[in-house]
């Protein structure tokens, strides 16, 4: 908010990906940089080991009776990290700074010799024409420590573009969301309006020695606007869930749809319950139940049967819709319940969408594509359990405060 603040909205949109590209650039700068280090570091280390060589060189060829210089001392005395196995030519060998187990018989040292040229090259030492030893030498603990340092890096690097990632994503979603809600508001802002001008109209005409069947027909409309403004107005906020029998709620859903819908459409209600309570947001659930049926009838095309069959699980209330419809091809399933997405030329591709708004972030429960094939679809509504329900709701009002 403070970045936003200073710099204006538009501008914090437009240096926030310049920061990120920039990070990131910096990031891989270093983990280029270490990297080229850790291979001259590499490179002086075996050069370092080659002079090693040749001072070992003039140290076997030297005459036992003329004292061994200071710099082939010194030379010997500075290699303080680097393991070394030194094979002289009568077959016996030596160890330097080395930390493991010392070989007990040729296969052992064959081994240790093995692990040490995957290092590094051994180096020969010679005297003339003559091999007098061999130098098998690893990784000093300085370049062992400094070899793991990349990688440490580009795990950073990686956690850094996964934190960007979904920092961008839940920005992405938060602004999704904030326009839904900012729309449905709007919506219901605008149905209000003339709502409240058709009631007073209404009541006049009421009192007019008309047909009153009119009248009635008009109450019927004035109901249904008033429910599409009470579904509109309810999102984006947090709307009330009340202790409700889904198996009688979904019966009052379907009596009100079936007598809005055509009759070559066969809705049929399935449960072995007789009642389950669950947390339940009434106009909400309706407005679920109406987007998957009229998707259900659009399948097919206006005429055939839908089952909602309602039963349980061990934490949820499965309330199933299941058409005879032509289904959704294999590559459109991941993309149903996304905004704006429709396999119809009309669609505006809103309905799945709120429905699973409502049911997930409302209701806390899950919806899911059961089937989709050739011969018909399902969608599943998962709602939780009442106590599951109510600890979820506790667990949110903390949250809050």
């Amino acid at each position: 908010m403070l970045f936003i603040s200073m710099f204006g909205k538009k501008t914090a949109n437009l240096i926030r990906p310049v920061l990120i590209v920039s990070a990131l650039f910096i990031v891989t700068l270093i983990l280029w940089n270490t990297n080229t280090f850790f291979k001259q570091f590499k490179i002086e280390e075996q050069q370092k080991m080659a002079i090693w060589a040749t001072a070992q060189s003039q140290f076997l060829a030297a005459d036992p009776n003329v004292p061994m210089g200071e710099l082939v001392l010194k030379i010997f005395q500075s290699n303080t990290q680097t393991p070394m196995l030194l094979i002289n030519n009568d077959g016996s060998f030596n160890f330097n700074n080395y930390k493991g187990k010392e070989p007990k018989n040729n296969r052992e040292l064959t081994l240790v010799k093995n692990r040490f040229i995957k290092d590094n090259p051994p180096i020969k030492i010679i005297e003339g024409d003559t091999v007098l030893a061999t130098l098998y030498y690893g990784e000093s603990t300085t370049l062992k420590k400094l070899k793991y340092y990349p990688l440490g890096l580009l795990l950073i690097l990686i956690l850094f573009s996964a934190v960007v990632y979904f920092v961008m994503r839940l920005d992405k979603l938060s602004a999704q969301n904030l326009l839904w809600a900012s729309m449905a508001k709007e919506t219901a802002h605008q149905i209000a309006t003339p709502l409240s001008a058709l009631m007073a109209w209404n009541s006049l005409l009421k009192e007019q020695p008309t047909n009153q069947s009119i009248s009635k027909e008009i109450d019927r409309d004035l109901d249904r606007l008033s429910i599409i403004s009470n579904r509109f107005s309810s999102i984006g906020n947090s709307p009330s869930l009340l202790e409700t029998d889904i198996v009688a709620a979904s019966k009052e859903g379907l009596n009100y749809l079936k007598e809005r819908l055509s009759k070559s459409v066969n809705i049929r209600l399935q449960t072995s319950l007789d009642t389950q309570s669950v947390l339940l947001n009434k106009p909400l659930y309706f407005w679920c139940l109406e987007n998957l049926i009229k998707n259900s009838i659009d399948a097919m095309k206006g005429k055939g049967n839908v089952l909602i069959d309602i039963k349980n699980n061990r934490q949820y209330v499965v309330v199933s819709i299941q058409d005879q419809g032509s289904g959704v091809s294999k590559k459109d399933q991941k993309n149903i319940f996304k905004p704006g997405f429709s396999t119809k030329k009309s669609g505006w591709g809103l309905g799945l969408s709120l429905s699973k708004r409502i049911v997930e972030q409302y209701h806390n429960g899950q919806i899911k594509l059961g089937y989709s094939h050739e011969k018909g679809t399902e969608i599943q509504m998962y709602l939780p359990f009442l106590k599951e329900a109510k600890k979820s709701n506790l667990k949110k009002s903390s949250q809050n405060k």
